[in-house]
């Protein structure tokens, strides 16, 4: 049995497992999203282009820019109803 204030460890590997599995689906959306708007349909070439680098490159960060603020946005919600 867990110490109180002990963390238990069962719990803590679920936790991280869902964090996990959170962090992955934020990826693929960011991976799904970015490609869509960046990557032309029409491969002519085996390597992204310049400009197909560029926005990647753009539209990655800002995707985790917004990501960044909407968890400190939901975090700042969920300390004000506690």
């Amino acid at each position: 049995m867990a110490q109180q204030g002990a963390p238990d460890p069962a719990m803590a590997i679920e936790m991280a497992k869902q964090e996990m599995d959170y962090r992955v689906a934020l990826f693929n959306a960011m991976v799904s999203s970015c490609y869509d708007k960046c990557i032309d349909k029409r491969y002519k070439d085996g390597d992204l282009s310049v400009g197909e680098n560029s926005c990647i490159d753009r539209c990655s960060s800002k995707y985790w820019q917004v990501t960044g603020i909407v968890g400190q946005m939901l975090g700042a919600q969920g300390g004000m109803h506690q």
